[in-house]
């Protein structure tokens, strides 16, 4: 039976979602792992997403609580607010009080990818302060430590990310995931993959 991972995030503007496009990809590589993306509803009416000048919406599913329990492992992505989850992703893990009571997600890996505006602009804690949310459930937090290698002491281009997770930098809004920002994203898919798949393995 295939080792179900959901990749579920909160784009507003694209960034973490093309970063959760090649995670997918990552952990879709994984031989026996089956990977499927999912948005978190939003909470914020049309009229105040136009104004802040928000894209449509992709076609990617939105999730709700009780999906959670199907997956094996998750991989959770979201831009930064003040250095933390936006309130978009905090509400929905606040609406997921069931599955905490009977504590189903509970020993279930976890990864964490995010977005920030500047360099300075809470790459680091935005994962801290997520953690916590893992570990009310329960939930394995699964860092990638410097499994990335080389890219992770690259020091002469911009790049987003860190051991807690793969990341970038939005800037205005008008910088793109690079090339290198979206490796680290794919590792960071495959090697949560392999670690929900091991461990799903000898449960």
């Amino acid at each position: 039976m295939a080792t179900k991972v959901y990749i579920v995030y909160y784009s507003m503007y694209g960034h973490v979602e093309k970063l959760a496009e090649e995670i997918k990809k990552g952990a879709a590589s994984v031989e026996g792992v089956e990977a499927k993306l999912w948005q978190v509803p939003e909470t914020l009416h049309e009229d105040v997403l136009g104004k802040m000048s928000a894209p449509p919406k992709s076609d990617v599913p939105v999730i709700t609580p009780n999906e959670l329990s199907e997956a094996d492992g998750f991989i959770f992505g979201f831009p930064t607010r003040l250095g933390m989850m936006p309130a978009q992703f905090k509400a929905f893990f606040d609406s997921t009080g069931g599955l905490w009571r009977t504590q189903q997600l509970a020993g279930k890996p976890a990864g964490i990818f995010y977005s920030t505006g500047s360099q300075g602009g809470g790459q680091e804690t935005t994962a801290l302060t997520a953690i916590t949310q893992l570990v009310h459930h329960g939930m394995i937090f699964v860092p990638i430590g410097y499994t990335f290698g080389a890219g992770m002491f690259e020091m002469e281009k911009v790049k987003g990310g860190s051991p807690y997770g793969a990341g970038t930098y939005a800037a205005d809004g008008s910088r793109q995931p690079s090339e290198l920002e979206l490796e680290q994203a794919f590792h960071q898919g495959k090697y949560i993959a392999t670690v929900a798949k091991k461990l799903k393995g000898v449960a």
